[in-house]
């Protein structure tokens, strides 16, 4: 048991023959210089100038998480400060001594050997430091400085300090993997894919002038050298990426002595008409998007899975069950879940994190009753900044994961603001995906697509023939599971039902009478709500431990297979 009306989860990932975060964190850009620094560091919290040691704490596990060995809250006024000493192999500095980190929430003051090597603010993007000049020989050390007051002039997602129902347990500190890599003098910096459905264009900054790539193929590799910044590959007997064949092409990139294991895939996303209405085709066909909110939580780590398994499990099952879209729900995971979604198969609907304050009101209860337009947001010149800026890195951060199709800006009118002037922006940064300006309800005048949220009524939807139809979020029913539930006390769900049985029969019969006619109507993607349970909310497939499975697999395909073909005979 944990603390007072509430249960201790542990997940199957917390088993000691698992693997652990030391997997390479960043497989699109694989060097062999890498030195893990996720494990054991020194945490302390800062007030008023005192520093009070707190003991170890396992990285990168947020200080809030059972797991982390530390377990506790940030308060007010005070700042964690983690410490960690590492030494250098002797024949690892090349040059340039690269120091990463995947995210902290929420503010960053980086120290090597007791000089500032930089800071970063906001929670969820990964940020660096090139720290060669201030190395020593022999042993180093890392101080990280973290404040995290939740504000909400910068993205802070799902968490509240008055945590419950849709608001979960707030995190902070280090929360991603941290690590090491060594590059020459002149080295690749960033490394752009862009593929056709016969092509991969590869855009670098950075390096010498002649580069060499070699693509593995199964008729062999092709071998194609360059002189600048960027090139045109053709690939010969083209294999496509898609949910149902993740077909992936790992190639090495050498540029001097820079050395970079990656890999691409060719697929398509775009929006075509077809029979008089607009759909979303995935390589150059009509698709439908069958998938599920994904909130990203857990209840070992929160914000972190035990390992990299808790990423696998959820895309594989969900996958298992007959889905293939995650949308990823007001976060941002870290790299090894794109992997993953680009290797297994699994398309993501990928949402910017929200910032501002969220008034239930104006952004639930009056939308829900059918009150959708006319109310607008404020946004001081800090929060447009940060929003905007983030926006763009998170875009340019995940544009070369195929799994990624599709952005949502602003969802439920949450810190909505300049709506179609950001679309315009966003679409110009990256045009090959799709663009959700305002899901659920306060649309504007431009978006890539009519986005719908619908769970209190029947879902009776028809499609406009200019843009495509998505219902972004739907069902949210919800089934708790004894022995598996986190909250003792308290239930979050739409409509409840008491046994997995009658969970199902629900869940299908929501697609049967609602969804699936819908799709008649011109629908072309659905997200039900959602992959597990999350704290207070009990309304997943799985349960916030992932110990439990509420629904049955054949069920689940049945209702997926109906789905396809209905979408099939509709837009032949």
């Amino acid at each position: 048991m944990g603390k007072k009306g509430f249960c201790q989860l542990t997940t199957p990932f917390e088993s000691g023959n698992n693997r652990s975060w030391e997997e390479y964190p960043r497989p699109q850009m694989k060097r062999k210089s890498y030195i893990s620094l996720c494990g054991e560091w020194e945490l302390s919290v800062l007030k008023k100038n005192e520093k009070t040691p707190l003991g170890n704490i396992t990285v990168p596990y947020p200080p809030e998480s059972r797991i982390s060995g530390i377990n506790r809250p940030l308060a007010k006024n005070e700042q964690y400060v983690y410490n960690r000493k590492f030494t250098l192999p002797d024949d690892f500095n090349k040059g340039n001594v690269i120091l990463h980190f995947g995210a902290v929430d929420c503010f960053a003051d980086v120290r090597i050997n007791g000089t500032p090597a930089g800071g970063h603010n906001g929670g969820y993007l990964p940020f660096s430091f090139n720290i060669t000049k201030l190395l020593k020989t022999g042993e180093n050390l890392i101080e990280v400085y973290v404040t995290d007051k939740l504000n909400t002039e910068y993205a802070y997602g799902k968490q509240r300090n008055k945590r419950g129902g849709m608001w979960y347990t707030p995190i902070s500190g280090i929360w991603q993997a941290v690590w090491l890599e060594s590059v020459p003098e002149n080295y690749i910096k960033t490394l752009c894919l862009t593929p056709s459905l016969d092509s991969i264009k590869i855009e670098t900054e950075g390096g010498e002038n002649e580069k060499t790539v070699v693509i593995h193929t199964e008729k062999g590799d092709i071998v194609h050298k360059w002189t600048g910044d960027k090139t045109v590959i053709r690939i010969p007997e083209p294999k496509l990426w898609s949910p149902e064949n993740p077909y992936l092409y790992e190639f090495t990139l050498t540029d001097g002595t820079d050395e970079i294991q990656s890999y691409f895939a060719l697929r398509t996303i775009d929006i075509q008409q077809k029979n008089g209405r607009s759909y979303i085709c995935l390589n150059d066909k009509p698709y439908f998007f069958h998938g599920l909110l994904d909130q990203g939580y857990f209840s070992d780590g929160i914000y972190t899975p035990a390992t990299p398994e808790g990423y696998e499990y959820d895309i594989l099952t969900m996958k298992k069950l007959g889905f293939n879209m995650l949308r990823k729900h007001i976060k941002i995971e870290p790299d090894l879940f794109y992997y993953y979604c680009d290797k297994y198969g699994m398309i993501v609907f990928q949402d910017m994190v929200n910032s501002g304050k969220y008034n239930f009101l104006i952004d639930t209860a009056l939308p829900t009753m059918g009150i959708r337009r006319g109310i607008k947001h404020r946004a001081s010149k800090l929060r447009r900044i940060h929003f905007e800026s983030s926006a763009e890195k998170t875009v340019i951060h995940l544009y070369n994961h195929p799994c990624v199709c599709y952005y949502t800006i602003f969802n439920e009118g949450w810190g909505q603001y300049d709506a179609d002037r950001i679309y315009e922006h966003m679409k110009d940064i990256d045009p090959t995906r799709v663009w959700d300006a305002t899901s659920g309800w306060f649309k504007e005048k431009l978006s890539d697509v009519d986005s719908e949220h619908i769970y209190f009524k029947p879902i009776k939807l028809k499609a406009r023939p200019e843009r495509p139809l998505v219902l972004s979020e739907f069902g949210g029913y919800s089934c708790k599971i004894e022995g598996h539930s986190f909250n003792l006390d308290k239930n979050y769900g739409y409509r409840t039902y008491n046994t997995k049985e009658e969970f199902q029969k629900g869940l299908g019969e929501l697609y049967e009478n609602e969804v699936i006619p819908a799709i008649r109507n011109g629908l072309c993607a659905a997200v039900l709500t959602q992959v597990s349970d999350a704290e207070d909310e009990t309304n997943g497939l799985v349960t916030y431990d992932r110990q439990v499975i509420k629904v049955d697999e054949k069920a689940m395909n049945d209702i997926s297979a109906k789905i396809n073909a209905i979408f099939d005979e509709t837009t032949k």
